[in-house]
């Protein structure tokens, strides 16, 4: 499986799925948590991508741009960008706590921002 995928796609595989659907957590906590590895990996793609494709642009925003493209919907872009920029923000913060970046974050790190909630 390719690590560049459709970025309308799900990009947890069902391995990750299956791992926060075993774990002890209430069902929101579980839903929390893939909403938090999804938005990790989308911003991990876009770290990726950040070298050649965004150059002196905002990436995040750049990438925002381009979903809703497939919509036509620019205030789906401005939704999303607000969201995924408010989730770059509590992984940097709470990356910083634990002492690690944020390209570092694994699932256990996410169960433990999940259940500092």
């Amino acid at each position: 499986m390719s690590n560049h995928l459709d970025p309308l796609s799900n990009p947890l595989n069902i391995e990750t799925i299956q791992e926060i659907d075993n774990l002890d957590l209430s069902i929101m906590q579980k839903h929390h948590l893939r909403i938090l590895a999804h938005c990790l990996q989308i911003l991990k793609l876009i770290n990726v991508d950040d070298s050649l494709e965004y150059q002196n642009k905002n990436p995040l925003r750049q990438w925002c741009d381009n979903q809703s493209k497939k919509f036509d919907d620019k205030k789906f872009s401005d939704l999303l960008y607000e969201q995924l920029e408010s989730t770059s923000r509590k992984f940097s913060t709470f990356s910083k706590k634990i002492g690690k970046n944020i390209e570092d974050l694994e699932i256990d790190d996410l169960v433990l921002l999940v259940e500092q909630r």
